[in-house]
């Protein structure tokens, strides 16, 4: 797949490759300053007047064709019009202080006069991200607003910093879209460090060969688009899918931030990693009368994709009845959510999501979930 497509996502298997990609698409990155006023919408649909001569040579027939069928607006700058991605609609809204769901349902010549005439009433800088032919994101251009952090330096960063605290981790996986990217690694050789009472308590209470398994991981986030912050998160790998166990560093695109910013916050990474592995410890001491309808609460409360959790909360209730069990439990028994969804081939980027938002199980008060009265 090309990468200009909107729908473009790409998979690695090995970190040199992901490095590589990154490097070479952050050296074909372009951020663009300008007016907010100077901004022009144009429709880029079926019906529009714009010929390809119209755009920026830059700009390929395949991603000019891409958004015609997509989102359906250009916008006009100095050197051609380029198409707009669906990743920098939710920011051009933004430069244009208008929002709400009716706007999406309007025709593109109305949409793009709608927009029009709302950034010309602001003067405040916006800066462009411009990548594969395409306007990316349409960020607020004030520095304390909006601060780039290069993804290719930012897995530089990381991995230099890994390999000095961690030694022998091992590179699993890395994914890339034009929302999001992310990156995991196992840390095998810290297993006892991180990981050793959890894994006996585990094995005390009957459950040693999951303890056998788990491994720490760590995976890796960040957003060119204004998706994510540049974060790192625990994992704990080993079983049927990887389990997020909570946020260790996370550095926001905002407040001027940089690069050694990032570097700085790894230092704690195995201090944090520590925190979120005794919070999960913790859990396991919470006692729930009734741990389905607990289970069902939390799982409305955290917003789960409802048919995957329908079957996940069925295949606990099959496994332990009306029987007593502890908020661990219906944790792990939560993880069948993000590897049902898996199987389903979920997009990778609502995943992440949906096992982020999973992972804020554990600063819940369990008890306040723990009813008997049904769910409605």
């Amino acid at each position: 797949m090309n990468a200009c497509l909107d729908a473009f996502t790409t998979t690695f298997d090995a970190f040199t490759p992901m490095l590589n990609f990154h490097e070479q698409q952050d050296a074909q990155t372009e951020w663009r300053s300008c007016r907010v006023s100077s901004l022009t919408v144009a429709p880029l649909d079926a019906s529009s007047p714009l010929s390809y001569s119209s755009f920026a040579g830059k700009c390929s027939q395949e991603a000019v064709d891409d958004t015609k069928t997509g989102l359906g607006l250009a916008m006009g700058l100095y050197d051609g019009y380029y198409p707009i991605r669906d990743t920098a609609y939710k920011s051009l809204l933004d430069r244009a202080k208008i929002s709400g769901s009716a706007l999406a349902k309007l025709s593109r010549p109305v949409l793009a006069s709608v927009l029009n005439e709302c950034l010309q009433l602001y003067s405040s800088d916006a800066l462009l991200l411009l990548r594969e032919g395409k306007v990316s994101a349409v960020h607020s251009g004030d520095a304390v607003d909006y601060s780039v952090l290069p993804i290719s330096e930012l897995l530089g960063t990381l991995k230099t910093k890994l390999d000095g605290r961690f030694p022998g981790n091992v590179f699993l996986a890395g994914y890339t879209d034009h929302a999001i990217t992310s990156a995991s690694w196992q840390l095998p050789d810290q297993r006892e460090d991180l990981l050793g009472t959890y894994a006996k308590l585990l094995a005390a209470s009957g459950r040693a060969t999951m303890a056998g398994k788990l491994t720490p991981g760590i995976r890796f986030i960040t957003s060119d688009t204004g998706v994510a912050s540049a974060k790192v998160s625990a994992l704990l790998t080993g079983g049927q899918h990887p389990i997020h166990i909570g946020s260790c560093v996370a550095v926001d695109h905002r407040h001027q931030s940089k690069i050694v910013d990032f570097e700085s916050a790894m230092d704690q990474l195995f201090a944090q990693f520590g925190d979120a592995v005794a919070k999960l410890q913790a859990l396991m001491e919470i006692h729930l009368d009734y741990p389905v309808n607990a289970m069902t609460r939390v799982c409305k409360k955290l917003s789960m994709p409802k048919k995957a959790a329908d079957e996940a909360i069925a295949m606990f209730e099959m496994a332990y009845g009306d029987n007593p069990a502890t908020a661990h439990d219906v944790f792990m028994a939560m993880q069948e959510i993000p590897y049902i969804l898996k199987t389903e081939h979920t997009p990778e980027s609502k995943l992440l999501i949906v096992e982020e938002n999973m992972a804020r199980a554990m600063s819940l008060r369990w008890s306040e979930y723990d009813r008997a009265r049904a769910v409605s």
